[in-house]
């Protein structure tokens, strides 16, 4: 969740756009303890970090300058789990909230009041969490999206199932210029404006122990040096879970999974 959206910087609202409802607007992560989570990813990722206007528990990650992630240190408040989520833009959070509930989805918080807007932390119908946002964006939106300093990928049983429970939440067939969902192969591929901005692939998840590979959304970060990566994550209190030569699933100070990878989405 964007824990600090600016106002648009004048004109129309990005979140007014016709074609960003639907679509993945950002990520978060909520965390315990927000010193040690600041000192971890600035080491692995580089992050500067800046206060948000929530509060003492919330800060915005900076890359370059430029936002890319928020982290609320809540889960312990919210009852929640430890963990990377992406968030949707919405134009009603109520109307997404009974949508995904009358599709078999569940709760956990919200909508709650998130000044600027509105939020909810939802669950589909297979056990994946994530978030859903109402209200004004950060002014450089569309730039978030393009330099895509984190992208998204739904691991599931059933793919093409996934894809109905979030197409039906968030209108993607209903609504012109929103999100384009085409079938390749065995996953589906969501586009927005012609870019792709996730991907849903099914996997032999069946009721595996492992919650790595339960059904979940997983956060991928765009990096340029992999092993780099993984080296900070364990001198700073994080593992790593698997390492390739072009991608690594980490585990960071706090027991949240995320992906380092010099992939692109389109990849």
């Amino acid at each position: 969740m964007n824990h600090d959206m600016p106002l648009s910087t004048g004109g129309e609202s990005l979140l007014s756009a016709h074609s960003v409802y639907g679509a993945p607007c950002w990520v978060s992560l909520t965390s315990r303890d927000l010193k040690a989570t600041e000192e971890f990813y600035s080491a692995v990722l580089g992050w500067q970090w800046r206060p948000a206007r929530l509060g003492e528990p919330f800060r915005i990650a900076l890359a370059d300058g430029a936002p890319v992630a928020g982290i609320a240190a809540v889960a312990a408040m919210w009852q929640t789990a430890v963990a990377w989520t992406p968030y949707f833009a919405v134009r009603s959070a109520d109307d997404a909230v009974s949508r995904a509930q009358e599709r078999g989805g569940t709760t956990a918080v919200g909508p709650i009041s998130l000044p600027p807007g509105r939020a909810a932390l939802l669950a589909d119908r297979d056990g994946a969490t994530f978030g859903i946002w109402e209200g004004e964006l950060f002014s450089d939106w569309e730039t978030w999206r393009a330099s895509r300093p984190a992208f998204i990928r739904l691991h599931t049983r059933d793919a093409f199932d996934a894809a109905i429970f979030y197409g039906e939440v968030f209108d993607w067939a209903g609504r012109e210029g929103c999100c384009e969902v085409q079938y390749e192969g065995d996953e589906v591929v969501l586009r927005n404006q012609g870019d792709v901005v996730a991907r849903i692939e099914s996997g032999a998840l069946g009721a595996a122990p492992d919650p790595a590979i339960r059904p979940h959304w997983q956060v991928h970060f765009a990096v340029g040096d992999v092993a780099a990566c993984a080296r900070a994550a364990e001198l700073h209190g994080g593992s790593v879970l698997r390492l390739g030569t072009d991608e690594a699933v980490l585990r960071d100070v706090d027991g949240a999974r995320f992906t380092v990878t010099t992939r692109g989405l389109d990849s």
